[in-house]
């Protein structure tokens, strides 16, 4: 038995980008109107088959087609080339307020939405109580919602989407906004529509939020499928991009420190008092893969152009996404360095590091002593980590569990 509820077939979104900058200027080139716009594909070929009662992620750069994928999923754009084929009842949580009406009221707005995703005016009457409940503002409910704040926005779209009994689930973004009890709740509704069977397409750069509640995510690049896997192996893929284009930002920043020190008599780091030359790691793993509890060490070299008195040497970990688990510097340590010129060497050891399986990045920072950055290695050096997979987080454990009856 076929259990596929969302098929999407060689889907392609193309937007025209019209370069002119006024009314005046598109009737004035009417003729030349072509020569005027641009073609902007948003979508190029994206295939995907999403199975009844599976959660996944759609994750990538800013302008990659996340958002356009899920809309055409939702039905709201229709695509350029392709097909796409839903089974069910869906619900989309889009942008901010989709769907309302600013000059309407919350329960005006509740009924309006309802009914544009199917439900009956005595199906709205009979959930209304427990929609307006769950969104926690009953007490503005019959306030115009031009006046709600963005999070209000939320809590009633989110309310409405939830009750309207979807076989697939959308959402956008918008779990990011709200205060953190309602997301907790929000959360909570994610994982009871998990048990009973019902399909989530989740659209988040968060890679915890997606690692939590995908079984799969799909990894979007300028429009296009570049990797369908785990949660785990879709930020990987995601991370190796970034450092892509992280590398090209450190090599024109090297080049033009390489010009400001020809113009300056050579020196490598003219322009600025100093730069981190290299950073490297040591570990005992093999293959740059280390296991929980083993030392890490953080050696680099630091090249002077001025010297340095009362400075500070930082170091922190960072996931694939930017979350520092740890961070610190010699002033949180008490420690005084000695005042520095020319090349200097440093090391950092981190002993019996108990971080749990992932990937991480090494960030090395140098300051002056007014708390200037000399230099800072964003993402300098790369580590993973693998375990036993018996728990999830950053911290790496062995718990023991026990039960009395």
């Amino acid at each position: 038995m076929d259990t596929t509820v969302v098929s999407i077939e060689d889907v392609s979104k193309r937007f025209v980008i019209r370069k002119d900058k006024s009314l005046k200027e598109r009737i004035v080139n009417a003729r030349r109107s072509r020569a005027h716009r641009e073609n902007f594909w948003a979508l190029r070929d994206v295939s995907l088959a999403i199975s009844s009662g599976e959660s996944i992620g759609l994750v990538g750069a800013n302008g990659s087609g996340k958002s356009t994928l899920l809309k055409t999923i939702g039905g709201i754009i229709q695509p350029t080339g392709g097909i796409v084929r839903v089974r069910g009842r869906v619900a989309a949580l889009l942008e901010l307020g989709a769907g309302f009406h600013p000059d309407l009221t919350g329960r005006e707005n509740v009924y309006l939405n309802a009914s544009i995703l199917g439900l009956t005016q005595a199906e709205t009457d009979r959930h209304f109580d427990a929609i307006a409940a769950f969104s926690g503002i009953e007490d503005f409910i019959d306030t115009q919602v031009k006046f709600y704040s963005s999070g209000m926005y939320v809590r009633l779209a989110f309310a409405v989407a939830v009750h309207v009994d979807p076989d697939i689930l959308l959402v956008d973004e918008v779990l990011a906004v709200g205060d953190e009890p309602f997301q907790r709740k929000c959360m909570e509704k994610i994982r009871q529509f998990q048990h009973e069977g019902r399909t989530i397409v989740l659209v988040s750069h968060s890679a915890e939020q997606v690692t939590e509640v995908c079984g799969r995510a799909v990894v979007l690049e300028h429009g296009s499928v570049v990797a369908d896997g785990t949660p785990q192996e879709a930020f990987r893929r995601l991370r190796e991009d970034y450092e892509v284009q992280i590398q090209e930002d450190i090599g024109r920043k090297e080049a033009a420190d390489a010009q400001a020190g020809d113009a300056a008599g050579g020196h490598p780091a003219a322009g600025r008092r100093g730069r981190i030359a290299r950073v490297s790691l040591a570990h005992g793993g093999a293959d740059g893969v280390m296991s929980p509890g083993e030392d890490l060490t953080i050696e680099g070299t630091l090249e002077l152009r001025e010297p340095l008195t009362n400075w500070t040497l930082a170091a922190s970990i960072e996931t694939t996404l930017g979350q520092v688990v740890f961070g610190t510097d010699t002033r949180l340590l008490g420690q005084s360095l000695p005042d520095a010129h020319g090349t200097v060497h440093f090391t950092v050891t981190l002993p019996r590091l108990e971080i749990a399986a992932g990937d991480y990045a090494v960030n090395v920072a140098v300051r002056d002593e007014k708390g200037s950055d000399v230099d800072r290695a964003a993402r300098a050096a790369h580590f993973s980590v693998s375990s036993n997979g018996h728990a999830v987080g950053y911290i790496h454990n062995e718990p023991r569990m026990a039960v009395r009856l």
